[in-house]
């Protein structure tokens, strides 16, 4: 389709002509011929949030329009113009007015009566029933006053307040809607469908069925719905949605590919790596709803002021239509009543919490951060000190060469024997020592007869003459000696903190490899920014001190505690809150999860242990640390919006509340003001969306394409010099 007249109308299925009306509903865009079919369309197939604004703005068409027959009638008898000889028609506009009010009531009052009876059932008083209350006092008074004849009737009041409300109702429920289409494409996970190729034939399913080795065809502009790898094509891949990270990666043959990425220019044949409910694209969906779905401690601690409240508050109402019933005509004093039930409903209150949280938990999600409990923001705002693991949260916890110490032999005569028995062994260390001698091109030399010696070493033999890799006992069992040249740097090593693997053939020792992990690029600029927000940060490991405290000075922290157990952390934390009240706890490990847990927020990096994700209340992107300063200034932001909202909820109300009591406020304009105040809570949480995005300046250019997959891959095959971090 290249041209406006040959698009159809998302509704009616007529051209949209020239110039269509575009949205974007239920994650797609869509395009109309008019308004009318973009209202009717989000009432048919909307989701939920579209659904309600859509409703909710055509019972205000309604409503206005009788409204304002209502409103000119009234106008006409509030100027005395059926006075006098017109007096007699008098009980026909009132009867008109009553006619007029009927429908508008029970469209717009509908609502918060069905609201009112739910709650009611369950034993529940919430703000609705004030509304309703006035609402119906006014309206069958002036019922009454029809039969009755009476000169005054209030039919205006009952139908204005409830316009005024409903006009609040769908501004919040506008707000809500715009949260939600940001979210969409993170919640589309659970109802996005795949192109599965089954032979010749491409057929359409849902993302939950697809299992491990399915074959996914992915067109250009289509939303990538499974992990896996790519077989076929070559394009570019947009990953914001679950890396955060804006730029574009270059997808071909033997890369992996993320679910929720948008492929963009090419088409892309991909096999699933895992089930379709698996992805991490599906676990951000599940964790956002979920969060979502829950209500923050400050949210459920306003609920129950509201709970207490509005018995108050009908009380209220009573004991001032009392009060001024003596000294007031009856409607008049009713007039007062109506008013102090009007204006003291909390619809603010309800809107104060979850409107910021909501957006600030998909603030995250779009960069992707997981939000387990909507609670963990305002926790994470209170926070004063941050715990960090060490191996594979400040550093990249794989092991590398750091350095080569020889005896009257050359680093590549080591490197191939080294590298010739461990590439046959699994462990950290060995690998480490393969990828190194590859990354600089060095044949291993063939080994035979290799045999692993647990907690030792290997040993086999190259060149008819024994060779071994390992530690000094296992040199030491095989009578194997060691050079002076070479047992000073092997013990400043060791006592350093740096894993030590003594290299040795023909009955004596010829080198020693010094291995180390290595801080994350980004760890000290993170920790740099997290003290300028006035954060304390800590050290907590397992590992020896010497290690712990060479890494910390190189990281920036200066408080550190090692040669912790998982229980000793934990205890650890137990004292480090008792000073610092609310403290934070950052790990990736297996044995975090007891302390994640133990925390008062537990944030987890992506790239964590099964069980350190799922006890984590917070999880961070796969080399996301660089985010976390930019995690607590949302998580403040979001605190301060919520206060913000509580403030001048209840602030107005009590405030207003006394206003209507002493009779100076009418209720269309205590209706009125009310409203307004919802308004601003939703205008107040919206500017949480103009939060700025995180800046990846904390972490070196970063490679795309092919060579980016490679180095996420790699063990570890760069050699550098210096100190680094022994493996844990």
């Amino acid at each position: 389709m290249t041209a406006h007249g040959d698009i159809l109308c998302s509704h009616c299925s007529l051209p949209v002509g020239p110039r269509p009306m575009e949205r974007r509903l239920n994650g797609e865009a869509c395009a109309f011929c008019c308004y009318g079919c973009c209202i009717a369309f989000q009432v048919k197939s909307g989701r939920h949030e579209e659904w309600e604004a859509a409703w909710l703005l055509i019972q205000l068409g309604v409503g206005g329009f009788l409204s304002m027959n209502i409103m000119m009638f009234s106008l006409l008898l509030y100027s005395d113009a059926f006075a006098g000889v017109d007096a007699g028609v008098l009980p026909w506009i009132h009867l008109l007015l009553w006619i007029f009010a009927t429908p508008a009531v029970v469209i717009l009052g509908g609502p918060y009566l069905r609201d009112m009876w739910l709650n009611g059932i369950q034993g529940r008083v919430t703000s609705s029933a004030l509304i309703v209350l006035g609402v119906a006092a006014a309206y069958l008074y002036s019922a009454f006053a029809v039969f009755e004849g009476s000169t005054h009737v209030y039919f205006d009041t009952a139908v204005m307040v409830l316009m005024l409300f409903t006009v609040g109702r769908y501004l919040e429920a506008v707000g809500r809607a715009r949260a939600a289409r940001d979210l969409e494409p993170l919640l589309a996970a659970e109802s996005e469908n795949a192109t599965v190729v089954d032979g010749a034939a491409e057929i359409r399913r849902p993302v939950r069925e697809v299992t491990a080795g399915t074959l996914v065809r992915v067109r250009p502009g289509e939303r990538i719905p499974v992990d896996g790898v790519v077989v076929e094509g070559e394009s570019n891949a947009d990953e914001a949605v679950i890396t955060g990270e804006s730029r574009q990666v270059t997808k071909g043959a033997g890369c992996t590919v993320i679910a929720g990425s948008i492929n963009i220019d090419g088409p892309l044949l991909i096999q699933s790596s895992g089930d379709g409910t698996a992805t991490r694209w599906a676990q951000i969906c599940r964790s956002v709803r979920e969060a979502l779905s829950r209500r923050s401690p400050t949210q459920r601690l306003a609920d129950r002021v509201v709970g207490v409240s509005v018995p108050l508050v009908l009380t209220l109402g009573a004991l001032t239509f009392v009060y001024w019933a003596q000294s007031l005509p009856f409607d008049r004093a009713l007039l007062i009543g109506l008013s102090v039930l009007v204006v003291a409903c909390p619809c603010a209150v309800g809107l104060a919490a979850p409107m910021a949280t909501s957006l600030g938990i998909g603030r995250l999600a779009r960069h992707g951060c997981l939000v387990r409990t909507p609670g963990v923001l305002e926790t994470l705002a209170h926070v004063r000190l941050l715990a960090f693991d060490k191996t594979g949260t400040l550093t990249t916890g794989k092991a590398r060469l750091v350095g080569i110490d020889r005896d009257e032999v050359d680093s590549e005569n080591v490197l191939a024997r080294a590298a010739g028995l461990e590439r046959q062994s699994e462990h950290g260390l060995a690998r480490a020592i393969a990828a190194a001698a590859a990354a600089r091109g060095i044949t291993p030399l063939a080994t035979r007869d290799v045999r692993t010696v647990p907690g030792r070493g290997i040993r086999g033999s190259a060149e008819g003459r024994p060779v071994a890799a390992g530690s000094s006992s296992l040199m030491n069992d095989l009578g194997w000696s060691l050079p002076p040249t070479l047992a000073e740097p092997a013990r400043s090593r060791e006592a350093s903190g740096h894993s030590v693997v003594y290299v040795g053939w023909g009955e004596r020792v010829h080198a020693v490899l010094s291995l180390d992990d290595s801080p994350l690029p980004e760890a000290q600029a993170t920790i740099t920014a997290l003290r300028e927000r006035g954060l304390n940060v800590t050290l907590l490991t397992g590992d020896l001190a010497p290690v712990a405290e060479r890494i910390a000075a190189m990281v920036g922290i200066k408080a550190v505690q090692a040669g912790l157990s998982p229980e000793a952390k934990r205890a650890a934390l137990d004292r480090l809150r008792h000073d610092y009240d609310v403290v934070a706890m950052v790990g990736d490990g297996l044995n975090d999860g007891p302390v994640l847990a133990a925390a008062d927020v537990g944030i987890a990096v992506g790239s964590a242990t099964d069980l350190a994700r799922e006890t984590a209340a917070l999880v961070l992107p796969a080399d996301g640390l660089w985010m976390l300063p930019w995690v607590v200034d949302v998580a403040r932001a979001v605190r301060r919006t919520i206060l913000t909202n509580l403030m001048w909820a209840f602030g107005y109300n009590l405030v207003a509340l006394t206003f209507a009591a002493f009779g100076l406020l009418q209720p269309i304009l205590a209706a009125a003001v009310m409203a307004g105040s919802s308004i601003l809570v939703v205008v107040n949480s919206l500017r949480l969306e103009r939060l700025p995005d995180p800046v990846p300046s904390l972490i070196p250019e970063q490679r795309s394409g092919a060579e980016a997959e490679s180095a996420r891959r790699d063990v570890g095959v760069s050699m550098l010099v210096g100190p680094g971090i022994e493996r844990s």
